[in-house]
């Protein structure tokens, strides 16, 4: 079944199409969810939470706007960065683990990984490094623009302008 075809069912209600959708999906979403959170369990939870969304909200997909697969990982991110801002998540990490620390030190060199896990490496090679980095903590790492504002030392509004421009970019590239 070709992938519209496949998204028609599943917005259709079509059990085994979804069942599909989760086996070419799950695995890139749960690294994603996983990147964000270092936690495996409650990366498993979140990717069922997330696939319980898709299957809820296939309606609300619109091929117009954007990529089915980046849709799938918008929903996986909001998931994510709900969780990390969550109450239950905050008081677990009043008391931090080293192991929590080794998992910070070791992300910063994931970045080309977790690019390189949906398909645009060739695209973030290009960019800039201010982009890179941007694009890293934004959309990775989970930080909000404030956050990635005061991890980079640059006023908020640099940092949404630049963020903007460096997705511009990215879309422009993908387009060609």
């Amino acid at each position: 079944m070709q992938q519209d075809g496949l998204i028609l069912e599943l917005q259709n209600g079509n059990q085994k199409a979804f069942e599909r959708i989760y086996q070419l999906y799950s695995e890139s979403v749960y690294g994603i969810i996983y990147s964000i959170l270092k936690d495996e369990k409650i990366a498993e939870e979140i990717l069922q939470d997330v696939f319980l969304k898709i299957w809820d909200n296939a309606s609300s997909y619109n091929s117009d706007k954007g990529r089915f697969f980046t849709w799938i990982l918008n929903i996986a991110r909001n998931a994510s960065i709900d969780h990390i801002r969550s109450k239950s998540h905050k008081n677990t990490q009043k008391n931090l683990t080293a192991d929590n620390f080794v998992n910070v030190l070791e992300s910063n060199s994931n970045f080309s990984a977790k690019a390189d896990a949906i398909g645009i490496q060739k695209y973030i090679d290009i960019l800039k490094p201010v982009c890179k980095k941007l694009i890293d903590l934004l959309f990775f790492k989970g930080f909000t623009q404030k956050d990635a504002a005061e991890e980079l030392d640059m006023p908020l509004g640099t940092v949404k302008t630049r963020n903007r421009a460096c997705i511009n970019k990215l879309r422009e590239m993908l387009a060609e």
